[in-house]
């Protein structure tokens, strides 16, 4: 236990510059370098402990035990889930389920550019930003898009701008997990504050990949189809984040989306079937096929691994379980906090057997029996899941080991302190420091990391309902996510624009700035007339 400086230098502006250090640093290396991101986080994350000892004046010992914590932290609580959502993934692939589905898929998607861009880039895009994330979606599904008749660029603009609502949710929920780890705050209320929040903005982007497949022309023949879109996918989203958990979200949304959307194409077509830029396509020159010569076991077979997912991980984590609350052992350091006296800042690893990523792995062996998964197509699996995410396994480890040195040190609280002189006003800067973080980062997860207890201080100081910054920052780095140089180097993986990430990252920076403005607007619209979604169970309103 020690004793947290909130100004070891004596002047609040250096101290605040000094503890900037950490976000400059990852921002020059990984945008400016162009540095690996495991080995940026890995030097960050060593930087970020030497200031908390030199300048904060905290413990080496205690210092080296938060680290740990952090580390064991990013291991299991997101590493865990990650690796075999990936496996998942990777098996429905190797088996050839996944192509099964891709198939019966486009056989749905009619000669229509806007009905093919709802059902690849929003519906199925979604999916596979729950199931795997980390830029995949840009990769599966841009090369559906240009296949269909829309430019490389536009391709992956569009991949990447349906590719925003669903983030928070991505990769089995593990950007929302990370920030209750770090934050401290229960996981089932942040899963359903961000849940409302990303109900409201996903009215938006189905609107807009319209537009951008069609014009206005598209949108004013084709509204039925964003409208739709839109609440298809937040019902199938809402009540499963609010009631369920942050697991199954995206996964339940893009199903629910589909099922609308198909439905919706049984009572009404656009009166005009259009191509991309919202010319008028011909019968002549349509000559679409309409069938995808799959048998109704074979779509069935398609299906299967994601009923499996849904059952066993709503089962597994669902409030009637008590698997995930199974705990055997704590590893913990505490300090007296720089911001309220009398309150203690800890950093944990609690070591919970039966967590989310133990339903992914079960929910894996079950599709794996199903499927006939070989022994060779088994190493296979793993040899593939080995080469994508041992990167990324590696950010996992150091950001939650910065993340959590950068709260314990008293770090995040001075540099809390510098930011809440900006008073009420930081409501506007909250998202926006979302945005930047995945922009240095790629990942929800890693900005949820680094910024959400920092997040969850400021908005302490300032009386706001304590969920709401947090979650803030989640959404606004979810929206940041076109323009990440990390996320954009694996979209463009299946694209002529293999190693030349800054024209998409120039491409989607318009639209991104457009989306944050409007997620600006949700999060005052909640700070001033519904606040109450974001107070935690039991707390009196803000002040």
């Amino acid at each position: 236990m020690f004793d947290q400086i909130l100004n070891p230098t004596g002047n609040l502006f250096l101290t605040w510059l000094i503890a900037l250090v950490p976000v400059v640093l990852l921002l020059v290396l990984l945008a400016g370098l162009r540095m690996s991101a495991w080995l940026a986080t890995l030097i960050g994350s060593l930087v970020t402990l030497l200031l908390g000892i030199v300048v904060w004046g905290m413990p080496t010992s205690l210092g080296v035990r938060a680290y740990i914590s952090g580390s064991l932290t990013g291991i299991w609580a997101v590493d865990w889930i990650t690796f075999w959502g990936v496996v998942l993934f990777n098996t429905l692939v190797v088996t050839g389920t996944f192509e099964t589905f891709r198939k019966w898929l486009t056989a749905q998607g009619t000669g229509d550019v806007r009905v093919q861009t709802l059902l690849f880039a929003w519906a199925f895009g979604a999916l596979l930003e729950g199931l795997v994330g980390f830029g995949y979606p840009w990769a599966v599904v841009a090369p559906i898009l240009i296949a269909v008749g829309i430019p490389d660029l536009d391709a992956i603009r569009v991949a990447a701008i349906a590719n925003n609502a669903p983030v928070s949710y991505g990769a089995l929920g593990v950007p929302i997990i990370a920030l209750a780890a770090v934050t401290g705050l229960p996981l089932m209320q942040l899963s359903s504050s961000i849940g409302h929040i990303v109900a409201v903005l996903a009215l938006l982007p189905p609107w807009v990949l319209l537009y951008l497949v069609s014009g206005w022309r598209g949108m004013r023949g084709g509204w039925p189809l964003a409208i739709v879109g839109s609440l298809g996918y937040i019902a199938g989203q809402f009540p499963v984040a609010v009631y369920l958990g942050p697991y199954l979200p995206d996964v339940t949304g893009s199903i629910v989306c589909f099922i609308a959307l198909l439905l919706l194409l049984q009572v009404w077509r656009p009166a005009e079937v259009l191509g991309y830029g919202g010319a008028p396509i011909t019968a002549a020159v349509r000559a679409e096929s309409t069938g995808h010569n799959l048998s109704v076991a074979e779509i069935g077979r398609a299906w299967l691994p994601f009923i499996v997912l849904i059952v066993v991980v709503v089962l597994w984590t669902g409030p009637w379980s008590h698997l995930p609350g199974v705990r055997l052992f704590t590893l913990s350091v505490s300090a007296h906090s720089s911001l309220a006296a009398g309150k203690t800042v800890s950093a944990a690893f609690v070591f919970a057997p039966f967590i989310g990523g133990t339903a992914i792995l079960v929910s894996w062996l079950i599709v794996a029996v199903l499927l006939g998964l070989r022994g060779s197509q088994f190493v296979v699996v793993f040899q593939k899941t080995w080469h994508q995410m041992w990167g990324a396994m590696l950010v996992g480890v150091f950001i939650f080991g910065l993340a959590f040195v950068f709260n314990y040190s008293g770090m995040a609280a001075s540099l809390a302190s510098g930011f809440s002189k900006l008073g009420p006003w930081f409501i506007l800067v909250a998202p926006i420091l979302g945005w930047i973080g995945v922009a240095l980062s790629g990942s929800n997860t890693s900005t949820n990391a680094m910024f959400g207890a920092f997040q969850a201080s400021v908005g302490r100081l300032l009386g706001f309902p304590p969920l709401l910054l947090p979650t803030l920052n989640s959404v606004g780095a979810e929206i940041g996510k076109p323009i990440a140089p990390q996320t954009a180097s694996v979209g463009v993986a299946t694209s002529r624009f293999v190693r030349n990430e800054g024209e998409i990252i120039r491409h989607n920076l318009g639209w991104t700035l457009i989306l944050l403005g409007y997620l600006i607007l949700i999060g005052v619209g909640f700070y001033l007339f519904a606040p109450a979604v974001m107070m935690l169970p039991g707390t009196p309103p803000a002040g």
